[in-house]
């Protein structure tokens, strides 16, 4: 299970998903909120990477469990840059 999670955090697809999520989510604010849409967002990419793309020899139930850990992980390091970023602008 750690082997998963660490290739899953490599990923550049699943980085560029969650921040494109993050960036979708504070132009979107004022109207959806923060926290559903990012709890949705990170939901559906841990379920939808891994039933398109051709897994390896962990289970379904596996990999989306791993990929929940690697998005939370994921999105807590671009959560955190965008708001060191939103800092330095003002």
């Amino acid at each position: 299970m750690t082997d998963l999670v660490i290739s899953q955090l490599s990923d550049l697809f699943r980085i560029g998903l969650i921040v494109a999520l993050v960036i979708t989510m504070r132009r979107t604010s004022a109207v959806t909120g923060r926290i559903l849409p990012l709890a949705l967002g990170v939901v559906f990419v841990a379920v939808i990477l891994p039933t398109t793309m051709p897994g390896g020899s962990a289970s379904l139930t596996d990999a989306i469990l791993a990929g929940l850990v690697s998005n939370l992980l994921i999105l807590a390091v671009v959560l955190t840059m965008a708001s060191l970023i939103a800092r330095l602008r003002r």
